[in-house]
């Protein structure tokens, strides 16, 4: 049998199915029958999305923001462990606590790498067309085996624990997948032709440096505004990369679609719609939400302007 990314999906699927149930029996969650449908919606979506009319998928999506808008979305009170248990289990464990997170990496690089040679009978053990994201998902099982083994604890805690960093997470969780969606979404709706438009109406794009500045500065501004590289990325690309920078000018399209995403990843530095990566770490560490945004300001302002020339003599060496 093959394992395919849907695999992935029904084991996601389940997760969150089990994270919703625990969630409705939560007592100390004042939420908690809008939370477990909220968790439920999106579980759903991994087990059967496949089989659903695709409005029925974007209705559900509809009623997941209308949960999460309504701060419908919330936490139960998990027990922690005590400091002097912590401490315990550090000093028992020491630094084979890093074993489980450093396998998954291992792992997925090597399923990457070796997935074209693991055939049996002439069936690949691995989907070829997504074989890293499969080995990805093997790694994670795998890591929660070894962290099992390590601990003296049952795969029921690792799904206990799952909740409580899901709780912690809220609707944050969800993020990036429906920001990536909402690209896919504007680059359907033609959103990279009006900014094409826009560009080459208002900007001299027949100048390479302004050409490039425009693209490296677009993708961080779209990203702020959207909250994700990978959604910003469509836009921007479609819009003014391949047409101007590419096809126009002559240009390396790796070298534009790796300097491209990482301009879009300054732009993820400076918003709060990243909230899984700026606002989600000051709510756990209780500090100002803005903190985190502040702190990396600087650097995402320094980067950009370093990305843009690094566009313009990378780009064109041919």
């Amino acid at each position: 049998m093959t394992l395919t990314i849907q695999h992935l999906y029904y084991l996601v699927g389940i997760i969150l199915a089990i994270t919703a149930v625990l969630t409705v029996r939560d007592a100390t969650n004042p939420r908690r029958y809008s939370s477990g449908l909220f968790w439920a919606i999106y579980a759903v979506v991994f087990l059967v999305g496949d089989k659903l009319d695709p409005v029925i998928v974007g209705v559900m999506a509809v009623a997941m923001a209308v949960i999460a808008g309504f701060k419908g979305v919330a936490g139960g009170k998990h027990q922690p462990r005590t400091d002097a248990q912590y401490l315990e289990s550090a000093k028992r464990l020491g630094n084979k606590l890093f074993v489980p997170a450093l396998a998954i990496p291992l792992i997925t690089m090597i399923g990457t790498l070796s997935g074209k040679y693991l055939v049996v009978g002439g069936t690949p053990l691995l989907d070829p067309k997504n074989t890293t994201l499969v080995s990805l998902g093997v790694g994670c099982v795998i890591a929660l085996g070894l962290a099992c083994s390590m601990t003296r604890e049952t795969p029921a805690q690792g799904i206990r624990e799952s909740w409580r960093l899901t709780d912690a997470l809220g609707w944050a969780l969800v993020l990036p997948q429906m920001l990536g969606m909402l690209g896919l979404v504007f680059s359907e709706a033609g959103v990279g032709k009006a900014v094409a438009h826009v560009t080459t109406e208002y900007i001299n794009m027949d100048v390479k440096f302004i050409a490039v500045a425009v693209y490296v500065i677009g993708m961080a501004l779209f990203t702020i505004i959207m909250g994700n590289g990978f959604a910003a990325f469509p836009v921007m690309t479609g819009g003014v990369g391949v047409p101007v920078l590419v096809h126009h000018f002559g240009g390396d399209p790796a070298v534009m679609a790796a300097v491209g995403m990482l301009s879009g990843y300054c732009g993820t530095l400076m918003t709060p719609m990243a909230a899984n990566f700026n606002l989600v770490p000051a709510a756990l560490l209780e500090i100002d939400k803005n903190a985190v945004i502040r702190a990396q300001i600087p650097t995402a302002l320094l980067l950009l302007t370093c990305n843009v020339f690094l566009l313009y003599f990378l780009m064109f060496h041919k």
